[in-house]
């Protein structure tokens, strides 16, 4: 875990004078490259670590800054702790327990309470309310893979049902919108791809290993396609939707309609999700325009209609 790794790094800095990059590496069973984008990130930190280079040199914090305790405010060790805290309910594992531990290190027995107070303001659970029992597993193979560079195999379940057996490089564990997915390099595509982990199944981890390389960064933005693609469309709900409407869009698009109910300016796409979110809404809801969703709504209500006017004539 990285930042585990970059809290260990800084106490050993601070512990010895000069350490050198294959050490640390070999010390935290990582690429001397993970290392030098580890100091990088300790140096963006604001933390001045120099590199001396030739026999006996390596890395070492800036003989003129002078860091203790105090180089953590209030709020910086909240919010490291609540982040590690929140982290370790789903991702289960000794390097956070040690992450947490060292953390803790920095409090000033003055400041401790206040610091628990600020740490428990904010609670993140990212476990779901019900869900797929074998997601908690999932993870942690996924994250040990990850760790000791590791290949895995499953089944992964498509759109329409069909699924297909992957084997995997991994590389990072997203979570994005409540919903954990695997990035990684997929040898069927031989792409990098983001594998949703609720349709991920028989996950097992492979003895083979792989040589990490660089890669590119998960596209998990869409604002741009949004922008070309999305259109508002008019809806009326009832009150008793509100809540889960609002999940789709804000409050200011909202203008009541009588006591019951509200008309909504909605955000939508002509894809299927976003017909199924309005079809979610039962008859809660009612596309008003344009003519042509509202056409399509009737069409796909229709068509349900009939299922269940077959099953009755059987």
């Amino acid at each position: 875990m990285k930042v585990d790794r970059l809290v260990s790094i800084i106490m050993i800095l601070l512990d010895k004078k000069r350490i050198g990059a294959q050490e640390l590496a070999d010390m935290f069973e990582v690429s001397p490259r993970t290392i030098y984008r580890d100091i990088d990130a300790i140096n963006m930190a604001g933390i001045p670590i120099s590199s001396i280079s030739g026999v006996g040199g390596g890395f070492e914090i800036m003989q003129n800054y002078k860091m203790d305790k105090k180089v953590f405010s209030t709020a910086d060790l909240s919010a490291i702790l609540m982040g590690l805290s929140s982290l370790s309910e789903m991702i289960r594992g000794d390097e956070l327990v040690n992450a947490l531990a060292k953390v803790r290190s920095f409090i000033p027995a003055d400041k401790a309470k206040d610091i628990e107070m600020k740490t428990n303001q904010i609670l993140i659970d990212f476990s779901p309310w019900v869900g797929n029992q074998n997601m908690q597993r999932n993870l942690e193979i996924i994250k040990t893979a990850i760790q000791q560079s590791r290949r895995i195999t499953f089944q992964y379940i498509g759109h329409h049902g069909n699924t297909t057996d992957r084997v995997v490089e991994s590389y990072q564990l997203v979570l994005k919108s409540s919903h954990w997915y695997l990035y990684g390099y997929c040898h069927m595509r031989n792409d990098f791809r983001l594998f949703k982990l609720s349709r991920i199944l028989s996950l097992q981890i492979q003895q083979e290993s792989f040589v990490p390389q660089d890669y590119p960064k998960p596209q998990l933005g869409f604002e741009e396609v949004l922008e070309s693609v999305q259109i508002k469309i008019k809806i009326r709900i009832h009150k008793s939707v509100m809540d889960r409407v609002l999940e789709y869009c804000s409050y200011e698009f909202f203008s009541p309609d009588g006591e019951e109910h509200y008309i909504v300016i909605f955000p939508f796409i002509e894809n299927e999700y976003h017909y199924n979110i309005l079809m979610s809404f039962g008859d809660k809801c009612e596309c008003l325009e344009p003519l042509h969703i509202r056409e399509e709504m009737k069409r796909r209500i229709l068509d349900i209609t009939k299922l269940y006017e077959k099953k009755e004539n059987v």
